[in-house]
């Protein structure tokens, strides 16, 4: 249980650690692209052209404005989710202390219980492979003996 508990954290965070490179490696790109579109020398251009060059990065403000929306919902979607996962894990303790508990207990009665008290037909009897004794209690109630109070 606990290295299939491991093998799925490990997968979790070998997946979550691939989508970050992945999203790193794109705004990395995007990025210097937005540099070089700032850096290039305008005021040489003509009219046309500088009124292109506000347009683009006029979509480009847009584009990363909605985007830092959508980063910020659900970073908000995941701190709530992350919350829920932790208030789940929270109120199944009791329940895993008491599984824990009931086990303690019954390997103690286990290693503890004198074997004696418990007395198992002949047939589910696995210690022994004779036969176990005949009862010694007499049948009758002449044959047995009298209490004297």
């Amino acid at each position: 249980m606990q290295q299939a508990f491991n093998q799925l954290l490990q997968f979790l965070h070998q997946g979550i650690s691939a989508i970050f490179h992945f999203v790193q490696m794109i705004w990395t790109w995007s990025v210097g692209q937005i540099s070089t579109l700032l850096a290039v020398p305008w005021q040489q251009w003509p009219l046309w052209k500088q009124i292109l060059l506000v347009l683009v990065l006029m979509a480009v403000i847009w584009v990363l404005y909605r985007a830092a929306i959508e980063l910020f919902a659900a970073g908000e979607r995941i701190l709530l989710a992350f919350a829920r996962l932790l208030i789940v894990l929270v109120r199944t303790l009791p329940s895993i202390v008491f599984a824990g508990l009931i086990a303690l207990g019954g390997l103690w009665l286990m290693n503890n219980l004198n074997n004696d008290l418990i007395q198992l037909p002949v047939a589910f009897n696995q210690t022994s492979s004779s036969p176990a004794p005949a009862p010694t209690n007499p049948s009758t109630p002449a044959e047995q003996p009298v209490e004297r109070r």
